[in-house]
Parts: C-alpha cells; sequence; structure tokens
C-alpha cells in the first residue's frame, strides 16, 4: 500500500524511515554514484528532508520501505530553485499550485508495480489537494519508465548527452492521465483512493501541501 505521511510523523516509524533512508544510499551513492550524503547510519538524507516534507511512501507487507518519493511546495524551498536552475535558465519556479516531486526511490527488492503505484498515488494527492501540476529533475534512465506508465512529463530544459543527461520536467495532475496510469496498471480506482482516505481521511481536499 501507499502512506501519504509527513516527516514529523515517519519519525515515530523506525522501521519504515529506516528502510527509505537506506534504500535512498543505495540507489544514489552505490548505484548511481551521485554526488550525496551518506551517514554514520547508512541514511541518504539531505537539507530538504529536514523541511517536513510529505512522503508518499509504497509500504511491503513486512512493514519496510519499498519505493518513495518527496513533495515539497514550490512555495517555500526546493532542490529545483537552489541547485538546478540552469536547467530553467535562471528562472525560479513558485506557485501554490506546483509541487517539487523528488527523490523517487526504488528498494533493491521493489516489485514491478511499485513505480505505477507511486505515480498514480502523487497524482490523486495533487488532485485532492487542489494542486495543477508537479516539478522534477531526472535523468536519462527515467524518459522510458515514465512513458510505459503512461505518464510523460513536459521538459521544460535539459542538461548533457546520453546517460550524463539530466532534465527537469512538469507533470499535469489529470482524471485522465490518474484513470490511464490505473488502467495499465491494474490498480483500481477504489484501492488508490483507499491509501489517501486512510492517511488523510475523505474529507481533506484542496487544501495546501505545507513546508
Amino acid at each position: 500500500m501507499i502512506r501519504f505521511i509527513y516527516k514529523e510523523n515517519l519519525e515515530s516509524e523506525s522501521k519504515l524511515m529506516n528502510s527509505m533512508y537506506k534504500d535512498r544510499a543505495i540507489q544514489f551513492k552505490e548505484r548511481l554514484n551521485w554526488d550525496v550524503n551518506v551517514d554514520a547510519q547508512g541514511w541518504e538524507t539531505d537539507e530538504y528532508d529536514g523541511l517536513n516534507p510529505l512522503y508518499l511512501i509504497c509500504e511491503s507487507p513486512d512493514g519496510r520501505h519499498a519505493g518513495s518519493m518527496r513533495v515539497l511546495p514550490t512555495t517555500g524551498r526546493t532542490m529545483v530553485n537552489e541547485h538546478f536552475r540552469h536547467l530553467t535558465n535562471g528562472v525560479a519556479i513558485s506557485s501554490p499550485l506546483i509541487w517539487e516531486c523528488t527523490r523517487f526511490c526504488l528498494s533493491p527488492a521493489a516489485s514491478p508495480d511499485v513505480s505505477a503505484k507511486l505515480l498514480v498515488a502523487a497524482c490523486e494527492a495533487g488532485l485532492r489537494f487542489g494542486v495543477e501540476q508537479g516539478l522534477g529533475v531526472f535523468d536519462a534512465r527515467m524518459p522510458k519508465i515514465y512513458g510505459r506508465l503512461g505518464w510523460s512529463p513536459d521538459v521544460i530544459g535539459a542538461s548533457g548527452k546520453g546517460r550524463d543527461a539530466i532534465s527537469i520536467g512538469i507533470w499535469t495532475f489529470t482524471e485522465q492521465v490518474r484513470d490511464e496510469i490505473c488502467r495499465r496498471s491494474g490498480i483500481s480506482l477504489a484501492e488508490l483512493a483507499s491509501w489517501f482516505d486512510a492517511s488523510f481521511g475523505a474529507a481533506r481536499q484542496n487544501e495546501p501541501v505545507a513546508a
């Protein structure tokens, strides 16, 4: 299932938090060789984890992390505005209707459906909160994954070539996109709604994601 959980609440769930940060270290430091910090616990974290982001976490049956992404409002501090402005020609992106989505991570043991669950959960959350778009930076391996799942971004900037290319894109949250991902992945709309409602309650909609 997908958990929608803020950092301040994640701290009380040690197994989920520990396995997520360790899986991030495996993916970003060991496998992709990114310039990220890994602490003595084996956790990959950064300054944006300290801003009480909303995490979308696919939780395995044993309570461990299977995949995740991190969401922050673009009205506050973001990686895009502070580290990737070269991809937007120096333009800062800030809007109450746009989220920044970062640290898309899959556990080494993740099943093939985890990516679809994360993407469709992000779309569902955007629709429920009244947010129109998601913003993110991605590397050369990701466009095939997005296309296969039925939700490719509009690329607004890029740098580098081949395997070293990085791009910044915008995803638009629509019911049509949500329904298409569900159709391709076999996730029912009822199941998707139940994930959000279990975290926030059915009545919580059109409220901003807090920084």
